[in-house]
């Protein structure tokens, strides 16, 4: 037994990323129950930086980057090392990790609330905290890598498999959806326009749920459910099938978020097609993980680690049965840009990435701190209301996606709209938002329950910085050995395993994006399509700062109902200088696609000023500041020489006069507001005008020749 050799494992890094963890989460959940009672009480929208356009970012991406993200890391950082029998390969890279980690955090709180945001859902941060990411996840990686190839344990387990798949992949993820030229320190403008960029956005954003939210929580489920239950996992084939088939298949499922738009039909049907089939390897896993639990349900009736474990499976388990669901077109149909959509996602994240974080965190406090948990009630106590928390708030969300969907297809016996007017759809579903805050309310007060238990436990157990652990030294087995699993082999080789997990998520984005960037056909031009004016690119940059797009699409479908509605259906063509596109995903608000010269430039200033004026119960936040804040043209010239860089036709030299440009358009706009009895001073300085300027644009570039006329 000479070669047995002492070590210790790091816990001290464990216990910062679930202390993150869960701070950040009750700062995620907090700002959520905030902007779901700013859909009910707009008067809640108090100035510009505490509006829903740009609370919501900031909810999204503390509750998936701040708590999911340090859940992720305080997983991977106590399993890893216990999986391969060696303590993590550098403590300075864990700190820097961790500290990195944090930073980021804390400028995406600043950022987002003051409006610096690229609009690109799940990647919303500005350019150089895309680079501090790109640090920080590299830091991540290579103190991962360092700790398997000094190993003492020869087979990497199947948690080993999905974390490395989940670096991977979201490190190219991350780096092809940052494809961007910077045009300011807080502005840039993407590589991809339009069709393109959609493209890019969800092949990223769908595998940023993927492989940051689904992938290293499978990996998590793999260790901490059979430590849990203190059985082994069921099937060790269904892993491995489950594995491979899940990483290559998820790659491919983006485009069913883009279904009817102006995406070319190939695309979309590839986005289906693989969106079904991914239906397998995730209930394969899902299954893998409760039939762990086979012969172990008396104790989940008492162990409330094992419950809030079943119910995250379970949730994994519903959210990918309605993902490949909502993919087929006849359902996507009904519910996409509609509260159905918003209520799968939390069934996910509530459900799979919350409750899993709480079973393994009420899992692990105890055992750092060589302590029971404080209380086994207060625990139990927090996963009955945390899951009645998930129904009260996704059941009325159903309720209302299936009402919006209604009404919006709605006809008259005469063939008419039965509900013209957008708002009578949205003031039928305010009684749900307000069922959907009290579920979150319930759900924020059980991680505070959980918060609080934590809290305790520590408090009254002594924390272990330094467990120690002994392993002999690692033997390479090079070969395979008679009657080993094939897989074994590849198991032994995590570089290996990193180069077949490359090429597999590589395969789908490569076959999806390359033929819609190179292949000119796929984005027929129009010709009267133009680019924006200078003051028109002002008013965009100033609808993106605001968060507009979380409310309103720019997307109008090929039905019936909708170019009733809202004018013609959209055109791939329309879109060659968007960047980035604002096509959205969810209409809390009608769609703005044909919003040009709809309504007098008064109209829009009213409206901006105070909506219900315009549209008496309206839940829209009004825009005071935007009547009072001077435009900041400075960064015009820059703006300009970067697009044409990108490829927009502007004129040689037009960024030495785009400012004087935009000034006379600006005069023009305030000329109007003027005649049509708006008596403001000064408002050709003022950001209204660029912001009327750019919604009387949208659309008008195609002028559709009425029935009549033809």
């Amino acid at each position: 037994m000479s070669n047995i050799q002492q070590f210790q494992y790091d816990n001290r890094i464990t216990r910062a990323f679930g202390t993150a963890s869960f701070v950040w989460g009750l700062v995620g959940m907090l700002v959520g129950i905030i902007i779901a009672l700013q859909l009910i009480y707009p008067s809640l929208n108090l100035g510009p930086w505490l509006t829903f356009g740009r609370l919501r970012p900031l909810h999204t991406n503390a509750v998936i980057f701040a708590f999911v993200g340090n859940g992720i890391f305080m997983g991977v950082y106590y399993s890893l090392q216990r999986l391969v029998k060696a303590r993590m390969w550098n403590d300075t890279l864990s700190w820097v990790h961790f500290w990195g980690w944090q930073v980021v955090i804390l400028c995406a709180a600043y950022t987002l609330p003051m409006g610096l945001t690229t609009s690109s859902e799940y990647g919303e941060l500005i350019w150089p905290i895309d680079i501090l990411i790109t640090l920080v996840w590299v830091v991540f990686g290579v103190n991962m890598f360092g700790t398997i190839l000094t190993r003492r344990e020869n087979h990497l387990y199947v948690a080993i498999w999905f974390y490395i798949a989940t670096w991977v992949t979201v490190a190219v993820l991350h780096i092809v959806r940052s494809f961007e030229l910077p045009v300011t320190f807080t502005q840039s403008y993407p590589l991809f326009a339009g069709v393109q960029d959609a493209l890019t956005q969800w092949w990223y954003g769908h595998n940023a749920v993927a492989f940051f939210l689904t992938t290293p929580y499978l990996g998590m489920m793999y260790y901490f459910l059979p430590k849990a239950a203190n059985r082994p996992v069921y099937s060790y084939k269904l892993s491995i099938i489950h594995f491979w088939a899940l990483i290559f298949i998820y790659i491919w499922a983006g485009p069913h978020h883009l279904l009817y738009s102006s995406m070319p039909d190939w695309v979309q049907s590839l986005g289906t097609v693989f969106s079904i089939m991914l239906i397998a390897p995730s209930w394969g896993g899902m299954l893998n993980g409760l039939l762990t639990l086979r012969g172990a349900w008396d104790r989940v009736r008492q162990d409330p680690v094992l419950k809030f474990m079943v119910v995250a499976v379970t949730a994994y388990g519903m959210a990918t049965f309605e993902g490949p669901m909502l993919s087929i077109k006849s359902f996507n149909a009904i519910s996409h840009f509609t509260d159905w959509t918003i209520a799968h996602v939390h069934v996910g994240a509530l459900g799979w990435n919350g409750f899993l974080t709480f079973g393994v965190l009420y899992w692990l406090w105890p055992r750092m701190y060589r302590t029971e948990l404080y209380s086994v009630k207060l625990a139990n106590t927090h996963f009955w209301i945390g899951t009645l928390g998930i129904v009260v708030y996704a059941v009325p969300l159903y309720f209302a996606g299936w009402t919006q969907a209604l009404m919006w297809k709605e006809f008259t016996p005469d063939g008419t709209l039965a509900w013209g007017n957008f708002l009578d759809t949205v003031t039928q579903i305010l009684p749900m938002y307000a069922m959907r805050a009290v579920g979150g309310t319930m759900f924020f007060i059980g991680t505070i329950l959980g918060v609080y238990n934590l809290y305790k436990t520590a408090q009254k157990g002594n924390f272990l910085a330094n467990e120690d652990a002994q392993a002999p030294a690692r033997e390479r087995q090079l070969v395979a050995s008679d009657g080993e699993h094939w897989h074994r082999w590849i198991e032994r080789r995590p570089m290996q395993m990193l180069l077949w997990s490359t090429v597999l998520i590589a395969i789908g984005g490569i076959v999806q994006i390359i033929p819609m960037v190179f292949i000119e056909s796929q984005v027929p031009k129009i010709s009267t399509v133009k680019p924006y004016t200078p003051l028109e690119l002002t008013g965009r940059d100033l609808y993106i700062r605001e968060g507009c797009v979380g409310c309103h699409s720019q997307q109008i479908r090929p039905f019936r109902s909708e170019t009733e509605r809202y004018g013609e259906y959209s055109k791939s063509g329309e879109y060659i200088y968007d960047r980035p596109f604002l096509w959205g995903s969810k209409r809390t608000g009608p769609d703005l696609m044909r919003e040009g010269g709809k309504y007098p430039d008064s109209w829009h200033y009213n409206h901006m000023l105070d909506p219900t004026t315009m549209s008496p119960g309206s839940i829209m936040p009004a825009y005071p500041h935007m009547l009072e804040d001077a435009l900041d043209f400075s960064d015009l010239p820059a703006k300009i020489t970067a697009l044409r860089k990108l490829g927009t036709p502007y004129p040689r030299d037009f960024e030495k006069y785009a400012i004087t440009n935009a000034q006379e358009q600006a005069k023009k706009i305030a000329a109007n507001l003027t005649s049509q009895g708006i008596k403001d001073q000064n408002m050709d300085n003022k950001e209204i005008v660029a912001i009327i300027a750019y919604l009387q644009r949208l659309g008008t570039d195609i002028k559709v020749q009425p029935a009549s006329e033809k």
